[in-house]
């Protein structure tokens, strides 16, 4: 695991830099690797990242998105609203996330080629 964030908050930073540091760093390693990403309503976070070919961030809330998001759409980043709840619902939505696989079926699988073809 590789901590990309700051080490102490600064509010004059902005979360396309740790976005691209992120996903710049997942896309140079191996296939399995995904990476998390925090912001005030996630959703910033979830822009950024997606505009990397290859990547499928997916903006979460609970468990059952954690689950879909990999499960339907292999998605490689999980985006977390840091406003909606605190640290100890982020655990078991992030444990979710990490420990569901991508069901691989045909319609999933053809879909993800579609989205990478779209770029």
């Amino acid at each position: 695991m590789v901590d990309e964030g700051d080490k102490e908050l600064n509010p004059d930073d902005d979360f396309p830099q740790y976005a691209s540091r992120v996903v710049s760093a997942l896309l140079a390693s191996d296939d399995e690797s995904r990476g998390v990403l925090i912001c005030g309503s996630g959703q910033g976070m979830a822009i950024a990242a997606n505009r990397f070919k290859g990547i499928r961030a997916s903006l979460v809330w609970d468990v059952q998105e954690a689950k879909l998001s990999r499960n339907d759409d292999d998605s490689n980043v999980l985006c977390l609203p840091s406003r909606v709840f605190g640290q100890e619902n982020f655990e078991v939505i992030v444990d979710t996330w990490l420990e569901t696989p991508f069901a691989e079926a045909q319609r999933f699988v053809r879909r993800i080629k579609e989205l990478d073809d779209l770029g």
